[in-house]
């Protein structure tokens, strides 16, 4: 998977990125680039950029001058902060608990990234939403279901790692296999108390309802997803369904 530097209109790129398993096996990763209606610029989470991509980060960001902050919404994602944080001194940078646990050189802001300061900050750009039900981040490192959502209402994209995957499904399969699935570690990301599973199921509604917009749906780590008008809320009913069923078993 090549490094590519995806424009999904009216400010909004998404940067499909390299990530290897071992040293061997890219499973991929992504970062993507917000253009505020300010005339600056957001990154959604954080990737070492370099070669032919950083070029044209930096060509659009007026050498990086013009990145406003990095908002780092999933927890596990901490690999590259510290490199963001390198590239872009001027910029603010938020994450959860434990981006600030885990890299203590970054110079963290105050508020935490899934605080209603942040989303109240960015709401003429983007709209946040954090899944109930589960845990954000899991005392277990292998647990990494949790993630904070965005979404960009002018261009329809919604940027989400891990809580929402994107299968490499074949074109001639997309009508009989779905392509956008949940983590197969959510099981172990739910809170234990009483009806934390329908909490969750009622919020893959409640997304797919409020963000009936959506037109690509960025995740890791397999790459973007397109939808027709309407078609991204029947997908999370259709996913509410199956979870609810899975349950019930």
């Amino acid at each position: 998977m090549a490094r590519r530097l995806v424009n999904l209109g009216s400010g909004f790129w998404n940067i499909r990125c390299t990530m290897k398993v071992a040293g061997i096996v890219n499973v991929g990763t992504q970062v993507s680039v917000v253009r505020l209606q300010s005339g600056r610029f957001v990154f959604l989470d954080s990737y070492t950029l370099n070669g032919e991509i950083r070029e044209l980060v930096m060509g659009l960001t007026q050498d990086g001058s013009l990145v406003e902050a990095v908002l780092n919404l999933h927890p596990f994602h901490t690999l590259h902060c510290a490199a963001m944080a390198r590239d872009f001194p001027t910029a603010k940078f938020y994450g959860s608990e434990r981006h600030r646990r885990v890299c203590t050189s970054v110079p963290w802001e105050t508020e935490r990234v899934e605080s209603a300061a942040v989303a109240d900050r960015y709401s003429r750009d983007l709209q946040f939403s954090l899944p109930p039900g589960i845990h954000y981040f899991s005392e277990n490192e292998k647990v990494h279901a949790g993630s904070l959502l965005a979404f960009h209402p002018a261009s329809g994209s919604l940027h989400v790692d891990d809580t929402l995957n994107v299968l490499p499904v074949p074109g001639a399969l997309r009508g009989y296999v779905p392509r956008l699935v949940l983590h197969p570690s959510l099981g172990a990301a739910m809170n234990a108390e009483d009806g934390a599973e329908e909490k969750f199921c009622r919020w893959l509604e409640e997304i797919g309802a409020r963000w009936r917009g959506t037109k690509s749906v960025c995740a890791a780590h397999n790459g973007v997803a397109r939808f027709a008008e309407g078609d991204f809320e029947q997908v999370m009913r259709g996913l509410a369904a199956r979870t609810r069923k899975k349950t019930a078993a």
